[in-house]
């Protein structure tokens, strides 16, 4: 599983022109799921993105995390993330999960987010979607399940 995450001052989708996932101060998340991606990927990174501490406290340093500020989540399925550019100009999507896989491990990820306590706002799985944000620092991050 890999997810880039941006930490935001508010960030929306849109699908077909109407939105359909909106969040203030937080995390924008857009999630990549691969072939071999578990229970336990979902897990560690559900658990790993709550607790980071990439907000900054009352002096200015990264000791805070999405839960400690009261933030939110807008999590965005992402399969292009496993998209491999190494040969030719067109990427290869073979590594990411087909998406009758890769949904409900994208559910169970989002789900136990809010289990963690976070509102967790998604788009549209398998759709057309425009992502908007207003990235605070900016601070964006790449965390990876398979390299932890």
């Amino acid at each position: 599983m890999k997810v880039v995450v941006q930490r935001c001052k508010e960030a929306h989708v849109d699908v077909d022109g109407a939105t359909v996932g909106s969040i203030g101060q937080g995390l924008m998340l857009l999630v990549g799921i691969t072939h071999e991606d578990t229970d336990r990927d979902i897990e560690w990174m559900a658990d790993k993105l709550a607790g980071l501490r990439i907000f900054e406290d009352e002096s200015g340093k990264m000791n805070s995390s999405v839960q400690d500020v009261g933030g939110s989540i807008l999590s965005v399925s992402q399969f292009t993330l496993y998209g491999d550019c190494r040969k030719g100009r067109r990427p290869n999507f073979m590594a990411a999960a087909r998406p009758e896989q890769a949904e409900p491990l994208y559910d169970l990820f989002n789900e136990r987010l809010r289990t963690l306590g976070l509102e967790v706002a998604t788009g549209k799985f398998g759709a057309m979607m425009d992502v908007h944000l207003i990235n605070d620092g900016p601070v964006t991050l790449v965390v990876d399940s398979r390299t932890e």
